[in-house]
C-alpha cells in the first residue's frame, strides 16, 4: 500500500516505509492530533512523537517492543494528554524544547535546543527550534541519506500555512524561523508531517510564502 498520510481518529494507522526508518502515523483524540511512531529498521528501537491522547491506542501501536523515547513538539495540552501514561507504561526518556518544558506536566528528561540531535537506533533527527506558535516549539528533521528529507513540524507548519499565532510579533518570528530553518535549507521534495491533519511537501507550500506573509496568519 502506498503511504498517503491520511488518517482519521478511530481508524487505522498509515505506515511510511523508508529504507532505514519506518514511520507510523495515527490520529487520536477530540482535536484530531497526529502521533508518529518511528522505528529504526537496523536496531528496532522506537521513538514516539507527541503522546497526544488515547494512551491505550498509542501503547497498542507501540507494541511489546516499547519505545526508548518520546518527544513532545510543544507545550499545548492536546499534544501531551497521554504522555504520563505512555511514559509509565514504557519507561521512555522524555524530550521537549527547553522553553516549553516547564509547561508540560510530565518531567522532561532531555531539554532540546536548536540543532540538537535526537537518535532512534542508528537514525538521527535534528531539532529545529521555531518560536511563535509557542516559545519552545521544535520540529524534527530526518535527512534521509537514501532520499529526500522528512520533517515533523508539530503545529508550526501545516498544509496552507504556519500554525496559529496570537500577535504579529509571534507570526513574524514563526515565519522567519520557518524560512530560515525549514524552507531555506531543505528541498521541495521534503515531506512534512504536521501535528494535525494531512501531510504536505515543501514544494506544495513554498509558492505561498509571500501570500502568508501578506495575510499575516
Amino acid at each position: 500500500m502506498t503511504y498517503s498520510g491520511e488518517v482519521k481518529v478511530g481508524g487505522p494507522a498509515d505506515v511510511h516505509e523508508l529504507k532505514d526508518l519506518m514511520i507510523t502515523k495515527i490520529a487520536v483524540g477530540p482535536m484530531d492530533n497526529n502521533a508518529y511512531l518511528l522505528r529504526c529498521r537496523a536496531t528496532d528501537e522506537q521513538l514516539l512523537i507527541d503522546a497526544a491522547n488515547e494512551a491505550q491506542t498509542l501503547l497498542g501501536m507501540i507494541g511489546d517492543d516499547g519505545i526508548a523515547s518520546v518527544v513532545t513538539t510543544h507545550r499545548h495540552g492536546d499534544h501531551w494528554q497521554a504522555l504520563a501514561e505512555v511514559v509509565a507504561g514504557t519507561g521512555a526518556r522524555t524530550y521537549a524544547g527547553r522553553e516549553d518544558a516547564p509547561g508540560i506536566p510530565v518531567p522532561t528528561d532531555v531539554l532540546v535546543d536548536d540543532g540538537d540531535v535526537i537518535r532512534v537506533g542508528r537514525v538521527e533527527l535534528t531539532a529545529r527550534h521555531l518560536v511563535g506558535h509557542t516559545p519552545g516549539s521544535i520540529a524534527l528533521v530526518y535527512d534521509d541519506p537514501h532520499g529526500h528529507p522528512h520533517v515533523f513540524t508539530g503545529d508550526c507548519l501545516f498544509p496552507g500555512g504556519p500554525g496559529k499565532t496570537t500577535n504579529p510579533v509571534d507570526f513574524t518570528s514563526l515565519m522567519d524561523g520557518l524560512e530560515e530553518k525549514v524552507f531555506g535549507p531543505l528541498p521541495d521534495e521534503t515531506w512534512i508531517y504536521p501535528g494535525h491533519g494531512n501531510d504536505t511537501t515543501l514544494g506544495n507550500e513554498r509558492p505561498h510564502l509571500a501570500e502568508w506573509r501578506s495575510r499575516g496568519w
